[in-house]
């Protein structure tokens, strides 16, 4: 596999506080990464940094053999698409509004929507389970949903790579399944490369080929969900007592927290 996403030397954060330190690392076309850490440890900052919301104090983020500073905004989102952990819109749009501003990268300047342009929408639509609350206005609908919503927007944008901020934190149990699910059929199928922040450290294992934990700012552990998800990794990092074992229907690694309180 071709490498896709070079991160070198990576120092980044907000005003004078670098919460990211000097991390390096590649991700290949196809990958499925999931980014892990305890709050604080920098990883919706590392994706910021990676997505050129943030521009990094130090250090660089190469893309297909280009540096993503150095691209235009409009051919970088032709490109790779990130999903924010905030939801938030401040204009009421429908639901098909909103997905739709997927495919203003694709448009050259004053030019309307096409079918093409449509039936790329109605097809996002359909995968997210948002079909049905197309005409919606986007402030109408519920934080789950509207979830929903972006990262189907996300998906209108047809990227190589897909970064994801926390994509189920709004979801409950049966959507965390199915977005998952829809992610690594993607995957798989269309040979999309996704990077993901995550807090659920079964999903990471369930889902990712490939886990990132950040501790402080820096890569502690890069590898296999088997050889990030020890239970030694954890308890260094978390700061607290877990059990590692096999999901009985998966055979993925499996975390169960154990309880200080007898």
């Amino acid at each position: 596999m071709q490498n896709l996403l070079q991160v070198n030397n990576l120092v980044g954060g907000y005003g004078r506080e670098m919460v990211i330190k000097d991390v390096s690392f590649m991700i290949k076309k196809g990958e499925f990464v999931g980014i892990i850490g305890p709050n604080g440890s920098g990883k919706s900052t590392l994706l910021r940094l990676m997505s050129r919301v943030l521009v990094p104090g130090h250090g660089g983020v190469i893309f297909s053999g280009r540096d993503i500073a150095r691209m235009g905004l409009k051919d970088l989102a032709c490109q790779v698409a990130f999903v924010s952990q905030d939801t938030a819109i401040n204009f009421s749009f429908s639901v098909e509004e909103i997905v739709l501003m997927g495919r203003i990268p694709h448009l050259k300047r004053l030019q309307s929507e096409v079918r093409k342009d449509f039936d790329i929408a109605e097809r996002a639509l359909s995968l997210t389970d948002t079909l049905g609350i197309r005409k919606k206005d986007i402030d109408g609908i519920s934080a789950g949903e509207r979830q929903r919503v972006i990262i189907a927007k996300a998906l209108a944008q047809e990227p190589a790579l897909l970064l994801l901020d926390e994509p189920t934190s709004h979801l409950d149990i049966g959507h965390q399944v199915q977005i998952l699910d829809l992610l690594k059929k993607l995957n798989r199928r269309d040979d999309l490369t996704i990077v993901m922040v995550l807090h659920d450290l079964n999903l990471a294992s369930e889902y990712c080929s490939r886990i990132i934990l950040l501790d402080e700012g820096k890569i502690f552990k890069d590898g296999t969900p088997d050889e990030v998800l020890t239970y030694q990794n954890i308890e260094s990092v978390y700061k607290t007592i877990v059990i590692v074992n096999r999901n009985p229907l998966s055979s993925k690694t499996y975390v169960m927290l154990v309880s200080r309180e007898k």
